[in-house]
């Protein structure tokens, strides 16, 4: 994998050469970090990615990110990370990079036999 891409904008891994990150430079409105938004809803059980914005620190991306994604108060938590800090595999690598979990049968739930006493499984 290239050190070159990021999972900007949720759609798996994005280049970044030549894209303007914000990384490093002084803080002006064109030079905004990106930030992805997860939302945990009233009814979820985990974050779900619903957008990006800019910001210029991470308070102000949460601030702004709960002011944008829940407007009609369906979040009970809030989560944003600084695109460049995220690490991705590439979509062009998916073959090779999750074959060797295909031959371990264990990891499978058709393997283990689950009691009807356990919830949620």
């Amino acid at each position: 994998m290239s050190a070159d891409v990021t999972a900007e904008g949720g759609h798996g891994a994005v280049p970044t050469t030549g894209v303007e990150t914000g990384a490093g430079e002084k803080s002006s409105r064109r030079s905004w970090p990106l930030y992805e938004v997860f939302v945990r809803g009233k009814r979820g059980l985990n974050h779900v990615h619903v957008g990006s914005l800019h910001a210029a620190d991470d308070e102000m991306a949460l601030h702004n990110a709960r002011d944008v994604y829940t407007r009609r108060n369906e979040g009970v938590s809030i989560w944003v990370v600084r695109a460049d800090h995220i690490t991705a595999s590439s979509p062009a690598e998916k073959d090779p990079f999750f074959a060797p979990a295909g031959d371990k049968v264990y990891r499978h739930p058709t393997f283990y036999a689950i009691p009807e006493e356990v919830p949620h499984l």
